[in-house]
């Protein structure tokens, strides 16, 4: 690869410059062990010194944090609290099949962590944190299954390098390898159709609550699983008929469930893989709810020209998953989803931008975002040819 001349810079822009300039700046004076001591000590400074010194020390401390959370969940100590009320340390020792002494330890990291927290007379309840936890299913489930992606960053090196071979994030999401989906039997999409059945009624509140389809005569969820979403549509939008699409094993479980909640009459289920086959006509809203971002670029393109091409005339795509760069949350799309999807071998996090220009290259003219309550679980974007 040629290297450019040294100096050269008329390619780059001159804000851009000046910005890299003063960063540069920036992180000579922040490198400073003599800057650092005065900024500790200097009292306007000190409180912007400490957050950040407890910031770079969570960053140290993280894995340590994580399987402390790790240990609450796979040991269920959070729902036995919550169950039975404030512990000892000697019953929690007892739940947990442990030293009382090694009870303890635990005990109080998952009080420092806000898991836990004093009730007094040496008992142990649940803290703000862990409270959060037992209203949202989803996240312990996440957490348990994260044992996966702890075992693919044993050697992080070697992932980031690519010597480390197949993940066990890449066997377990059966589709990311190199096997045909359409041929998955049932018991390979059980475990991952059911772990995103756990966190998907909560995300299909958080849809429905910042778009309603009331108007539209028929919706098909693309990769719908066992019909969580298109579930909660039915419930919320009687009207409106119901098409699921997944791979045939998937979309038997979607069926099962449909006709459970009394929607069968309302619902087609079509068995087929979205990447290979195509999408039948007859929808005027189809909608893409966690799917995006599990994908690369070239496939989610062919897709959402294919979902273009299937639009009744006036209907519209709706799209929804967490997406990088969000406000307040900018570490859960690079940091965590990145190396998630990384490990798994397939798909990458989006910025709300990223996706707009593949919905534009796919031929929709009018692409919003709407606002959503937790932007941090899902963001949602509709767009229009």
């Amino acid at each position: 690869m040629q290297r450019p001349a040294r100096g050269r810079v008329q390619d780059v822009p001159s804000k851009a410059r000046w910005r890299g300039g003063l960063l540069h700046l920036r992180n000579r004076i922040l490198a400073s062990r003599r800057f650092q001591s005065w900024a500790a000590a200097f009292p306007l400074t000190r409180p912007v010194a400490r957050r950040r010194s407890r910031a770079l020390f969570d960053l140290v401390a993280g894995f340590v944090y994580s399987q402390v959370l790790y240990v609450c969940v796979r040991l269920d100590v959070l729902g036995h609290v919550h169950r039975e009320g404030p512990q000892t340390p000697a019953q929690l020792a007892a739940w947990m099949e442990m030293p009382e002494e090694n009870a303890l330890v635990l005990v109080k990291a998952a009080c420092a962590l806000g898991l836990l927290q004093p009730f007094g007379r040496g008992r142990y309840g649940l803290g703000m944190h862990g409270a959060a936890m037992m209203a949202h299913p989803g996240i312990p489930a996440m957490v348990a299954h994260h044992a996966m992606l702890y075992d693919d960053l044993r050697d992080p090196v070697a992932l980031f390098r690519g010597e480390a071979g197949e993940t066990r994030l890449g066997a377990y999401w059966a589709y990311a390898g190199g096997r045909s989906p359409a041929e998955l039997a049932g018991d390979q999409v059980t475990p991952y159709t059911e772990l995103m059945s756990v966190s998907q009624q909560l995300v299909a509140e958080e849809i429905l609550d910042a778009f309603t389809p009331r108007g539209y005569r028929r919706l098909m969820d693309l990769g719908g699983g066992n019909a969580t979403f298109l579930t909660a549509v039915g419930a919320r939008v009687p009207e409106i008929q119901l098409v699921l699409y997944d791979l045939p094993a998937v979309a038997e479980q979607g069926r099962r469930r449909l006709e459970s909640a009394g929607l069968g009459a309302r619902a087609r289920i079509v068995r087929g893989d979205f990447f290979r086959d195509p999408l039948p006509p007859g929808a005027d809203l189809i909608s893409l709810v966690r799917v995006v971002h599990d994908h690369d670029d070239a496939d989610i393109l062919g897709l959402l020209r294919a979902a273009r091409q299937a639009l009744e005339p006036g209907g519209a795509l709706l799209l929804a998953e967490p997406m990088a760069g969000t406000p307040g949350a900018e570490p859960m799309g690079d940091a965590y989803f990145g190396v998630y999807l990384f490990a798994m071998g397939s798909g990458r996090p989006r910025t709300p931008d990223e996706l707009e220009d593949l919905l534009r290259r796919a031929g929709f003219s009018q692409v919003r975002l709407l606002s959503t309550r937790n932007p941090l679980l899902t963001r949602v974007m509709l767009a229009e040819p």
